[in-house]
């Protein structure tokens, strides 16, 4: 699907886009991978780790925030990957205005600049379990930033062009996700691991499943789709434990924007998901979304179906874990 094709990856610097990057290059054969971001140190670091493929590799200076830049960057691109966002729940909650300006304003220019690009076919959003039920600002802006690739589809008009979403929680690893935390404390000689509350679970995705995913939105998707991984759930005092055996666990209460679980589908959502053999989909509630976009081998849930963390089917032992801590 690939081969032959120019990628545009925002964001591309991040641990996804490095991931993703790494998993194009090893399965296909792009024409251009394009990464678009605004830190110039880390596109350095970047170039020279994927020094082989500077004929492929390109690396733009910029900021969503920019839409003439972005149309710059767009020229004869064929696929978007949409990763750039401000993340970190505190600095959002602080930084509001700042927020916005990236998490929205950046998707309404992505969108935009998209639909000025003839040549884009496809785009993909990532999204996040935060924009579910939004209780912190993050997740707000991530809510409206969802909507909007959605909704895009009916700009398109006669457009070649689809606009999809994929969602998970924090990739296992990442800057975002509790092992680095953990991995600090330890690495400091430190002898307890705090727990917010003993009865949190998380999901637990790799950069890879990440990718994957992506691959099959861009692969699949019609316009309008949720696309979800199935992945097991673990709990925080098992992660704690497979870090530290035998830590001490100070439970030190949930941090303001924190939920107990990560839900990726809610009951209000279940009348539009299907379940596929490795993933849901979530299709939109509009008028120009009808049945015959409807991706094959998919069956309805049942109504009032919620898939999070805590209710999950699949769940790690703490055995389990150490294995997948080794290859993270």
């Amino acid at each position: 699907m690939l081969n032959g094709k120019a990628v545009l990856i925002t964001g591309g610097t991040g641990s996804f886009g490095n991931y993703f990057t790494e998993y194009v290059l090893k399965k296909y054969k792009p024409k251009k991978i394009i990464i678009y971001s605004r830190d110039e140190f880390k596109q350095f670091h970047m170039a020279n780790k994927f020094k082989q493929y500077e004929d492929i590799m390109r690396f733009f200076i910029g900021d969503v925030r920019d839409k003439e830049r972005l149309l710059r960057a767009l020229d004869g691109v064929d696929y978007v990957v949409h990763a750039a966002a401000l993340k970190q729940v505190p600095a959002c909650e602080y930084n509001p205005i700042e927020a916005v300006r990236t998490n929205i304003d950046g998707a309404i220019n992505v969108v935009n600049a998209v639909l000025d690009t003839p040549s884009v076919k496809k785009v993909v959003a990532l999204s996040t379990d935060k924009s579910v039920n939004p209780i912190n600002l993050y997740g707000g802006t991530k809510l409206v930033s969802d909507k909007l690739f959605i909704a895009a589809n009916a700009y398109s008009g006669t457009k070649d062009v689809r606009f999809a979403v994929v969602r998970y929680g924090n990739v296992a690893g990442s800057r975002g996700s509790v092992i680095p935390f953990f991995k600090q404390i330890i690495e400091n000689g430190g002898k307890e691991l705090p727990i917010t509350d003993y009865r949190m679970t998380r999901f637990w995705i790799s950069l890879e499943q990440g990718v994957e995913l992506v691959i099959k939105a861009l692969e699949e998707a019609r316009g309008g789709e949720t696309f979800i991984s199935k992945i097991p759930s673990f709990k925080i005092t098992d992660l704690a434990q497979a870090m530290l055996p035998g830590c001490e666990m100070p439970e030190v209460g949930i941090r303001e924007g924190e939920k107990l679980h990560e839900v990726m589908v809610t009951r209000e959502d279940s009348a539009a998901t299907y379940e596929y053999e490795k993933h849901y989909i979530i299709y939109p509630h509009y008028n120009w979304w009808g049945e015959e976009r409807l991706i094959l081998g998919g069956k309805k849930v049942e109504e009032g179906f919620e898939y999070n963390s805590g209710n999950n089917s699949v769940w790690l032992n703490t055995e389990e874990i150490v294995s997948l801590l080794n290859m993270t």
